[in-house]
């Protein structure tokens, strides 16, 4: 039997790779809040929490340094470990449904991988916790400390996050400081008592997705979601999508009305710090890494991915910042990209050297 083909008109890779950039807010500066600009991208993947502040430059016109750190304090922006088990800022509106969207996956995830860990009681340690918790944030390590003394193995302190809600607490985790390593309990508003229910807050988090990096497949959306593609598939089900094709055939669905600019728009140079997003698996059919340089990206010796700069949409080069912002094409740009990435670096720059 043949390939069924997908209802629907065929995307090319150059009008998928303008509808992400126009999702992420990389085609043209938005004029938002940082909450709403977060919500539009799904959240911003922030292993390294400086990373998130340089995304925000690049998405909202404007953006200043202590503007985040300010939203961080006053918990209108949140950090926390949420999809695929990974340090996410998202809003706070968003924070309890895209954590009960993906809490038992993430918990499945953890006892395929735990070993004899898995035989621990993790409600009982979860109780611990949060007796350790009640007073204060605690660094990580005093945690850890906690754990070892009361005779549990350093191991379930990864499964913590996935049966406590707890949040980085913005004493860390910042430009200033950009370990995340200090924790608190999520209060009631963040980690509400019933817990939402799932099946809204999984249509949620993949109307987020599709919104923030769609068209895509039900495998781009299990990806990002750390679901299973039987799980994805359910979701879709339930919500109203329109659905497209790839070039090779294969089905990608939408949400109504997102933007699918033509594959030709203008697309500005931007500077990208580690672990963004739209440059992972979930949305690499829209080549804004170009397969070709991903091993220049991302790598099993590097411990983090590194920085990255676009032209015409695509990752053109690597930077850093070493007495200033020093960059570094993959291959010879032509003169009027090369001005366009010079100019962009001096404006980044002078982020970098604004005080606070």
């Amino acid at each position: 039997m043949g390939k069924r083909t997908p209802a629907g008109p065929t995307l090319t890779v150059a009008q998928l790779n303008r509808a992400v950039l126009a999702r992420q807010l990389l085609l043209d500066r938005a004029e938002l809040s940082l909450p709403d600009a977060i919500q539009r991208t799904a959240g911003l993947q922030t292993q390294y929490a400086p990373s998130g502040y340089v995304g925000l430059w690049s998405r909202v016109r404007g953006f200043r340094r202590e503007q985040l750190t300010a939203a961080l304090l006053a918990g209108e922006v949140v950090q926390g470990w949420v999809m695929r088990c990974t340090i996410h800022m998202v809003s706070a509106a968003d924070y309890p449904p895209f954590t009960e969207a993906v809490r038992e996956p993430r918990r499945r995830w953890w006892l395929h991988n735990a070993g004899a860990a898995a035989e621990v009681d993790m409600d009982a340690v979860a109780d611990l916790v949060r007796g350790y918790l009640a007073d204060g944030p605690l660094k990580q390590a005093e945690i850890q400390q906690r754990l070892v003394a009361d005779g549990l193995p350093r191991e379930v302190w990864q499964a913590v996050q996935l049966w406590v809600d707890l949040v980085r607490h913005p004493s860390a985790g910042t430009w200033e400081r950009p370990r995340a390593h200090v924790y608190a309990l999520a209060g009631p508003d963040l980690a509400p008592d019933p817990p939402l229910d799932v099946a809204a807050s999984r249509d949620l988090l993949a109307r987020r997705y599709l919104g923030a990096f769609g068209p895509a497949s039900a495998k781009d959306v299990a990806s990002f979601c750390g679901w299973s593609i039987t799980e994805a598939r359910e979701v879709l089900a339930r919500l109203e999508l329109r659905r497209f094709a790839d070039e090779a055939g294969g089905e990608l669905v939408d949400v109504p009305d997102a933007p699918l600019p033509p594959p030709d728009a203008p697309a500005p140079v931007r500077f990208l710090g580690q672990w963004e997003a739209v440059l992972l698996a979930h949305a690499r059919r829209a080549q804004v890494l170009p397969d070709e340089h991903r091993a220049k990206v991302f790598h099993t010796r590097m411990p983090q991915s590194v920085r990255t700069f676009l032209v015409d949409g695509r990752v053109a080069g690597t930077w850093t910042v070493e007495g200033g912002v020093r960059w570094e094409p993959f291959e010879p740009l032509d003169p009027a990209h090369r001005a366009a990435v010079e100019e962009e670096a001096e404006r980044l720059v002078a982020f970098h050297e604004a005080p606070l």
